[in-house]
């Protein structure tokens, strides 16, 4: 199979144990190791990956994702320009809306969404290019900035799942995740991104992301984090799948006590659309198929739970042939 594997690291254990995953990741041939910005439900993730960058030599690392609400878009610049000096020319930037978990307990609403991630883009791209920026957004404001340790050809990555946003990933962005998405609309989504790349003869890569079911235990360990992916899931993809209003509050009043409360809230049915479930071989055939079909790259471990990590990332070496 030819596709790239990468992991997307949770840290909510400690900063030596994600050092550790990600130096398995590496061992293993994965290619790229992201690490969540999920803000107080996580380690810090800068601090995170230059810990990652200190304990490996070769995958590429970066945040996946951050948001342009938690952090000044040249905070984030030059943070991601810190990492690339440090890792040797190893970083990305992961960028997106952000999600529940992150901003609602900071208090933070979606303001300008696509707007925000648009200028936040910009803005990161022209510094890292060596610019002198001044700019007056609806999120990002610069007055004659500047960024003298930056590398203009610095990977920016976009995760998104509407078409606008899906859009901007193929236009502007050197890559686009797809992550946990309702899988009848794959197709959807990625002729969105390629029929906007096209309008800028952009090319950019394409990573698939979501989780193995091969037995009961990693069901139980995907849902607490279906919970806030499904109750920011888009409303027609909520009528599909039957989860009603009702439902919806029942999961998001439970997150307020943690995301294992709220999983209890989470049917079986409503996880199966957005995974892939089977044996090794029936995981396999899927992922090829997906591959084949719609030019994906990249296939996007996320390591959600700390039990079993390495034998999870095993697997999906094996599934990939890295």
């Amino acid at each position: 199979m030819i596709v790239d594997g990468s992991v997307n690291l949770m840290a909510e254990q400690p900063v030596s144990r994600m050092v550790d995953l990600a130096t398995t990741a590496e061992s293993l041939g994965y290619s790229r190791c992201w690490v969540y910005d999920e803000g107080l439900a996580s380690r810090d993730v800068y601090v995170t990956l230059a810990a990652i960058a200190l304990g490996t030599s070769e995958i590429s690392i970066g945040p996946g994702i951050t948001n342009p609400y938690t952090r000044h878009a040249a905070s984030t610049a030059g943070a991601i320009a810190s990492l690339d000096e440090l890792s040797g020319g190893r970083a990305l930037l992961g960028i997106g809306a952000g999600g529940s978990l992150t901003l609602e307990p900071l208090g933070i609403t979606w303001q300008h969404p696509l707007a925000s991630v648009r200028e936040t883009i910009e803005a990161c791209r022209r510094l890292f290019a060596g610019d002198t920026v001044t700019c007056e957004g609806k999120q990002v404001a610069l007055d004659q900035a500047t960024l003298p340790y930056g590398r203009a050809d610095t990977p920016i990555w976009l995760a998104g799942r509407g078409p606008k946003m899906l859009a901007l990933g193929g236009s502007a962005c050197d890559g686009v995740m797809l992550d946990f998405i309702y899988k009848p609309r794959l197709p959807w989504a990625v002729d969105h991104i390629r029929r906007a790349a096209n309008t800028t003869a952009n090319r950019p890569l394409i990573s698939y992301s979501t989780v193995l079911i091969t037995d009961e235990q990693a069901l139980a360990d995907v849902k607490p984090h279906l919970t806030y992916r499904l109750a920011d899931s888009p409303a027609d993809v909520k009528a599909e799948i039957g989860l009603g209003p009702n439902d919806e509050r029942a999961i998001r009043k439970a997150m307020v006590e943690g995301l294992d409360a709220a999983a209890e809230f989470v049917r079986d049915e409503w996880v199966h659309p957005f995974v892939i479930t089977g044996t090794e071989d029936e995981c396999q055939a899927e992922i090829a198929d997906l591959v084949d079909r719609f030019g994906i790259s990249e296939f996007l471990l996320p390591i959600l739970a700390d039990h079993h990590a390495e034998s999870l990332m095993g697997t999906v070496a094996r599934v990939l042939e890295l």
